[in-house]
């Protein structure tokens, strides 16, 4: 069996693309056995996230429903001690985080000697996110007789590196052209002030009833600020980011996919691999630094032939991006006019006023005059102590009083006051 380097466009199916033929050849080794030693780890998938290593699992054990091959995952973020429980028991297929599987290893709580298959899927995300180091110690701890297969949406200088360390006469695929985003996808532009986009944001998921969008910021920050600002505006919103803990993660994934939350604010770690059924809009609040990431992004939907639709909203601080990305697609994004906005707040999650009045920033009222208290006092002017009867020279011997100069006692150095004499 030759090492394969596989490209496609998301969501095209690679996870079957690999999980299907794995079944296939672990099949002539199935056994209801409840040994432990008869269910040895023959095929090892590793993934960059928790929500994509979920996914495949959950997909590899529906394929193999009908067989008597098993499958568990491990990820950091949870409780080790089920997946110690479920590795002990014996599984032919293990889908992985690369940082959770070396905590096994560590803890000798896995048996890697007998693994046939290698899967490294969305390969230049791990590269992207540091995992270099941990994968080359995987491999040292792997059988060299394997086979090796890459799969990734999009094919890097460095993935060719990668490749040619870990792969022998590898069998190149690419279903469609490098870094192609999907056929299905319709891509849209707005032209707005960043003060402005939040206001932009709420304005279409209300104008176009959108009952499921996922919105792509840069930072975990403007993810949880997003979010509030969304729900403050009557939006039913959640966020997923790397600083959730992973049960939060899976319920946020959960309840924007039965649709309890209209709106999904993320960071790139959303990107890649998560795959909701025909998941209408993907919205970039933000564009990405790297145009790749934008195909990442959109390749949430347009999946399994269902058409998506992908609006990016962009200010004159990305133009330089948005250059890139365009240059990438090898089109231009179809600009739209720019709807009116009722006056909501004006707000962008980076460059917000925390202080600012509702309404336009740059319209700000002149402040009013206080009106004379009853009686004809105005304190709008400086206080004019008018004279009375009796107290006219009581005051003017205080005032000269005030302005006497002040005789202070100095202390001599080291000597104290003088004495008098």
């Amino acid at each position: 069996r030759s090492d394969m380097m596989a490209c496609a466009q998301t969501g095209t199916g690679k996870t079957a693309g690999f999980a299907l033929p794995i079944l296939q050849l672990l099949a002539p080794q199935q056994n209801s056995s409840p040994s432990p030693a008869r269910h040895p780890i023959r095929a090892l998938i590793l993934t960059p996230t928790r929500e994509l290593a979920a996914q495949v699992e959950d997909n590899v054990r529906a394929y193999a429903k009908h067989t008597a091959l098993r499958s568990t995952v491990v990820f950091g973020g949870v409780d080790i001690a089920p997946q110690i429980k479920a590795l002990r028991e014996g599984v032919e297929v293990l889908v992985a985080t690369p940082g959770r599987l070396l905590d096994h290893v560590q803890q000798k709580t896995i048996n890697l000697t007998q693994v046939q298959i290698l899967v490294l899927d969305e390969a230049d995300r791990m590269l992207d996110m540091g995992f270099m180091p941990d994968i080359k110690r995987i491999l040292s701890l792997l059988p060299t007789e394997r086979q090796s297969l890459l799969f990734s949406a999009t094919f890097s200088e460095e993935i060719k590196r990668l490749a040619n360390q870990m792969l022998r006469n590898p069998v190149s695929i690419e279903v469609a052209r490098r870094n192609a985003p999907a056929d299905l996808v319709t891509h849209r532009m707005y032209e707005v002030d960043s003060a402005r986009k939040g206001a932009l944001l709420t304005h279409l998921i209300r104008s176009r009833d959108m009952q499921q969008v996922l919105v792509f910021v840069r930072t975990k920050r403007d993810a949880n600020r997003l979010m509030r600002e969304l729900v403050r505006d009557g939006v039913a919103a959640t966020a997923i980011h790397s600083d959730r803990t992973q049960a939060e993660r899976m319920q946020a994934l959960d309840e924007f996919k039965n649709g309890t939350m209209k709106v999904m604010v993320a960071t790139d770690i959303a990107a890649r691999g998560l795959d909701i059924e025909q998941l209408p809009f993907v919205i970039n609040y933000e564009l990405p630094y790297a145009a790749e990431d934008y195909i990442h992004r959109i390749g949430r939907t347009g999946r399994a032939g269902s058409p998506g639709e992908a609006i990016s909203l962009v200010c004159s601080e990305e133009k330089r991006m948005l250059d890139d990305i365009e240059r990438e697609l090898k089109r231009k994004l179809e600009r739209l006019p720019m709807p009116e906005l009722s006056g909501g707040r004006s707000r962008s999650p980076r460059h917000r006023e925390e202080h600012a009045p509702r309404g336009n920033l740059h319209a700000v009222p002149a402040p009013k005059a206080p009106a004379p208290a009853a009686g004809g006092f105005d304190f709008s002017k400086p206080y004019e102590p008018s004279p009375k009867s009796g107290t006219a020279d009581t005051t003017a011997k205080a005032g000269a009083a005030l302005r006497a100069p002040v005789r202070r006692q100095t202390a001599a150095l080291l000597g104290g006051h003088a004495k008098k004499s």
